[in-house]
């Protein structure tokens, strides 16, 4: 069976009497090279084992199962656990786990199903749920690298640099921890049902280190209030969040300390550059 093959997945799913969830955001991948690229773009091998999060009907699960030691592969919808039975029923190496990664103890998981492998992530993302999966998935600091077909919006947001539309809080937090890379896009067609918007796969290489030395609550701190009002200076930004802590001439005084102008706009610093500034803040508290 092709689980790429639209006539075959339709049939398959036929069988087995299941139905699209649209609260899901199921979209099985139709086109074969799709899941092969990004197994191949996850780098994994027999050392590996990989967490796959809403494998559908499997053909990325079978992909990674080729390639690594094993893999866990996380699915919320019951209804497809029949199917899933059916299509991985030829490999040894894969375990599907009923559940919501939401909600899973990701650290017992890891420890559970992927005991004595090298932990990686790699999955085909629902659109609704990719920012807190992502989020959770970098902060657990469990995985070696996170591979991930998303939306492109939110993949190009992922890999932003300062001073571009795209970049965001979002960004800063995905970059430090991890190195983030665009891979290839995935056009709508690729899919049953298709989606209105283009996918893309993006790998997050997740650092052994931040690449800068201060508090993530500091730095994210500083952050969150510099893009939580973005059409403001940083100067103003930071005054609606430290206001009570500061008055604005303080702030404005940190701010041309680090080398910045006092008209500056959040977008506009680096993960360094807002390091600097969160340890500045950070040492006066």
């Amino acid at each position: 069976m092709d689980l790429t093959n639209i006539h075959d997945v339709k049939d398959l799913l036929g069988r087995h009497g299941f139905r699209f969830s649209k609260a899901l955001g199921q979209n099985f991948l139709i086109a074969d090279w799709v899941p092969r690229q990004i197994a191949e773009a996850a780098g994994v091998d027999k050392s590996c084992g990989v967490v796959e999060i809403g494998p559908g009907v499997g053909c990325l699960t079978r992909e990674l199962a080729a390639r690594a030691g094993k893999v866990a592969a996380v699915e919320l919808d019951k209804s497809l656990l029949p199917v899933l039975a059916e299509t991985l029923a030829d490999f040894d190496n894969v375990e599907v786990v009923p559940g919501d990664v939401m909600k899973l103890d990701l650290a017992a998981l890891a420890a559970d199903r992927l005991n004595g492998f090298t932990p990686h992530v790699c999955a085909n993302l629902p659109y609704n749920i990719t920012t807190p999966v992502l989020t959770n998935l970098l902060e657990s600091g469990l995985f070696r690298s996170v591979t991930v077909m998303i939306q492109k919006e939110v993949a190009r947001r992922v890999c932003a640099g300062s001073g571009t539309a795209d970049y965001g809080a979002f960004s800063l937090l995905c970059q430090y921890y991890a190195d983030c890379e665009l891979l290839f896009d995935v056009p709508p067609g690729c899919f049953l049902p298709a989606p209105k918007v283009t996918s893309a796969v993006v790998r997050l290489a997740v650092r052994e280190a931040p690449p800068v030395n201060v508090p993530p609550e500091a730095l994210f701190r500083v952050v969150r209030a510099a893009f939580g009002q973005r059409r403001k200076t940083l100067l103003n930004a930071l005054s609606s969040a430290y206001g009570n802590q500061f008055s604005k001439d303080e702030l404005r005084q940190v701010i041309t300390g680090c080398g910045l102008p006092e008209t500056v706009r959040g977008e506009m610093l680096s993960l360094e550059q807002f390091a600097e500034l969160a340890g500045k803040i950070d040492s006066f508290l």
